[in-house]
């Protein structure tokens, strides 16, 4: 379609009409971002002026951010966490927003082993909506025709629950998947699946991922980008391809449907979808068949232009591996988002991982910065979206249309430039995360606890943990935790045997929060936790070697996670014994009442 001249974009010359509209209102949004900023907050006062939570802080109506700042108190969970409970538990009066929470998305554990609640409404969906129909308009500036061809995305939904008071409560992308934005989203020839919703929808991740790849083979020259949420999704993907195309290559060439699939929505719809095609069994048969699977992904794809999975913050220790699987195709990080709110998006999406910035929608939310490394928030004042600095470091505080004041995100960020009037931000890390390989998110004190926890088997034995150290081991698929133990055994003719250090191992698993147990137990996306039993001095070496690269001797600490390829092969190479956990950790769906 020829575009009208008189719509381009400062952005770059769009692919049809429908993108010259996003790409404007890019523009417009980035170009004015602090008033946009005031109207946004003016409009969340405004409508929440009645609710319980303004109320108790005698913002008294006022929409003004000096008054805001200054009665507003900086939270985290913990301090909602009470109001929040109550409408879990059926209060439905104006607590926290004045529309009705209609559900609560799901978010990383909190340090009682549930997951949080975040709180939304109705309209949260059309905001959500807005943000992913910018995406494929940027990307289309950087590689053009995506209209003509398909994406293989594998995408899941995953667990849902009710709490006491009757609300959904479940991950944020599922949530979207269910929604009618999605399952009823209008055709856009620049954004076609091959994955069906029937399997998507699949609560049976075994059904729903074989389906999903089946459709990629059988389409497989039609895909022009592979992507999954998360770069260790998309991993687990190819994984999942090498333990079961001798299935998957007899159902292409028989064209019937394995007898494990067995959900009726995706064998009504596959029975329009799959014929016999003993030709594209042999090739997945040829390719597959291999010990070498480097450069896979373009092998069996060979058009595929990119990837489409984030792979900043903890997701970048799954680069290497992706660039083995794909021969180095380009990876793109294209938005940023949370449970609590989506934030921006990539407006470069076909740059360096290392380069990936985002950029912040100012309509999305109300965003304040707290200076990192700042101290107490109680004397630090937070800074403006269009008054960062370029080079610095913030904390990300939010406030929602849905009933979050000045939330504290945990998301450290780092100033890169501006588009416009709009900051752009490097994704750094999340705050005091210690371990994570999928959606989990593991910070020291619980690694502490569960240590102490795993710790209490050994007392009989007179055998104690007296050092620990961890990392989060990505060449594994699915990832795993693994943890260093230095022990200490008073009675060498009394230690602990194979079998009690393969229960420790457990005992761990079953410390850590749901989000890991799930992953574990639901998802398959993390895999068993090990624990590997060092020499005696193994921990004073480690120190020594810190001190020989100029640390100080009087402030040393143990680090409590590793990933310093020195180090890890100093620790691995004084490695005496090799433990696993043998069984799965408890883990059901349902919530603690």
């Amino acid at each position: 379609m020829a575009v009208d001249s008189t719509i381009s974009s400062p952005l770059g010359p769009p692919a049809c009409e429908k993108d010259a509209k996003a790409l404007r209102f890019i523009e417009e949004m980035t170009r004015n971002a602090d008033s946009v900023q005031e109207r946004v907050l003016a409009e969340i006062l405004s409508r929440n002026a009645e609710t319980e939570y303004l109320k108790r802080f005698k913002l008294d109506g006022a929409t003004d951010r000096e008054t805001f700042k200054k009665r507003i108190p900086i939270i985290t969970y913990d301090d909602v966490q009470p109001e929040i409970q109550r409408i879990a538990n059926g209060d439905r009066s104006p607590i926290l927003s004045a529309h009705p929470i209609s559900e609560f998305l799901t978010s990383s554990g909190t340090s009682a082993g549930e997951r949080k609640l975040m709180p939304t409404i109705k309209e949260e969906l059309d905001r959500r909506q807005l943000l992913y129909s910018l995406l494929m308009p940027v990307m289309n500036l950087y590689v053009p025709g995506l209209d003509k061809g398909k994406g293989l995305y594998f995408l899941f939904v995953k667990s849902e629950t009710k709490t006491p008071g009757g609300l959904l409560a479940r991950p944020v992308l599922t949530s979207y998947y269910k929604s009618e934005h999605f399952k009823t989203r209008p055709y856009d020839p620049y954004n076609v699946y091959t994955s069906p919703n029937e399997a998507i929808l699949c609560p049976d991740s075994f059904q729903s991922m074989y389906t999903q790849m089946l459709c990629g083979l059988i389409e497989r020259n039609q895909v022009l980008r592979l992507g999954a949420v998360f770069a260790s999704g998309l991993l687990r993907a190819i994984r999942f391809l090498q333990l079961n195309w001798v299935e998957l290559a007899h159902d292409i060439r028989t064209g019937t449907l394995n007898s494990k699939i067995t959900d009726p929505k995706i064998k009504a719809h596959m029975e329009n979808i799959i014929k016999p095609d003993p030709e594209l069994s042999s090739f997945v048969i040829q390719k597959c068949n291999k010990e070498n699977w480097e450069g896979i992904i373009t092998r069996i794809w060979p058009n595929t232009k990119y990837l489409d999975v984030i792979v900043t913050g903890a997701m970048a220790q799954y680069i290497p591996t992706l660039n083995y699987y794909s021969g180095g195709l380009p990876l793109s990080c294209t938005m940023y988002a949370s449970s609590e709110c989506y934030f921006g998006l990539n407006l470069n999406p076909m740059c360096k991982p290392s380069e990936v910035s985002y950029t912040i929608m100012p309509n999305m939310a109300y965003f304040e910065f707290l200076p990192h490394n700042s101290g107490s928030t109680r004397s630090t004042r937070l800074v403006d979206l269009a008054d960062v600095e370029v080079g610095k470091e913030y904390e990300l505080v939010i406030t929602t249309y849905a009933g979050l004041n000045r939330y504290r995100v945990g998301d450290i960020l780092r100033v890169t430039g501006f588009h416009n009037s709009a900051p752009q931000f490097h994704f750094v890390r999340r705050k005091n995360v210690l371990l994570s390989i999928d959606s989990d998110k593991t910070d020291e004190s619980e690694l502490q606890k569960a240590v102490e926890n795993a710790s209490k088997l050994l007392v009989e034995f007179n055998t104690s943990v007296v050092e620990y150290t961890s990392y989060a081991d990505t060449k594994t698929i699915p990832g795993h935790y693994v943890i260093y133990w230095e022990l200490l055994s008073k009675d060498s003719c009394n230690s602990p045997s194979q079998e009690v250090l393969n229960r420790c191992c457990l005992e761990m698993e079953e410390s850590l929060n749901s989000v890991y147990r799930q992953c574990r137990v639901a998802d398959h996306s993390i895999g068993p936790l090990e624990i590997r039993v060092v020499k005696n001095g193994t921990f004073e070496e480690l120190m020594d070697y810190a001190i020989s690269r100029g640390a100080s001797i009087n402030q040393y600490k143990v680090p409590r996670c590793v990933n310093f390829t020195p180090i890890t092969e100093l620790l691995d190479s004084r490695v005496v014994s090799v433990h696993y956990s043998q069984h799965l950790p408890q883990w059901t769906p349902e919530r603690r009442r």
